[in-house]
């Protein structure tokens, strides 16, 4: 009885070292905003910077950055600037990561799901570098046009983001090889 073996999650071929590089620094600066992102919880911000992005008008990101008022308002600041280099670091890795799973997948299906994941990725950077910029000339005063404007595209950054990373779990879990039948 012949069964096609399933492929593993991770590909056998090792890593290459700028994807090394890419996939620590990502995780490194990662951790790195998550530290400057404690402060900033607050009852305004129960999720700190997140709740920023996500403040969908003038008034909730005024009452956030009243919340921050106590020397925070710096950490915020640097932490928006810092997720510039973030998300240069963490597209690179993605994109580096869609290439890594797709190196043993020939199949037509595969890479046209590998163009999609590749297009969400770039979608979700663009869309966080515009969402900064905005959040940080939302400080003084904030504006409900642009505190509408970053929560769209918070919204629109973390649906590229969860969909590219359903399409590489989607690349990763198709069969190499269509099952036989026995006879």
């Amino acid at each position: 009885m012949d069964s096609a073996q399933r492929p593993p999650l991770i590909p056998m071929r090792p890593m290459k070292l700028p994807m090394k590089v890419s996939l620590v620094a990502a995780l490194a600066l990662w951790l790195v905003l998550v530290a400057l992102n404690q402060p900033l919880h607050t009852a305004a911000a129960p999720q700190g910077i997140v709740s920023l992005q996500l403040a969908g008008t003038a008034e909730q990101t005024h009452a956030i950055l009243r919340s921050w008022r106590d020397g925070n308002l710096a950490m915020a600041r640097l932490s928006l600037w810092l997720d510039f280099v973030f998300i240069v670091v963490y597209l690179a890795a993605l994109l580096q990561l869609t290439r890594h799973f797709t190196r043993d997948r020939p199949g037509i299906r595969e890479r046209m799901v590998a163009r999609w994941v590749r297009a969400l990725f770039v979608i979700a950077g663009i869309s966080d570098v515009a969402e900064n910029i905005i959040l940080l000339n939302n400080f003084n005063p904030p504006s409900d046009s642009l505190s509408l404007t970053a929560t769209i595209l918070a919204l629109v950054k973390f649906t590229g983001l969860i969909l590219g990373m359903a399409g590489l779990v989607v690349i990763r879990a198709s069969r190499r090889r269509p099952l036989t039948h026995s006879h």
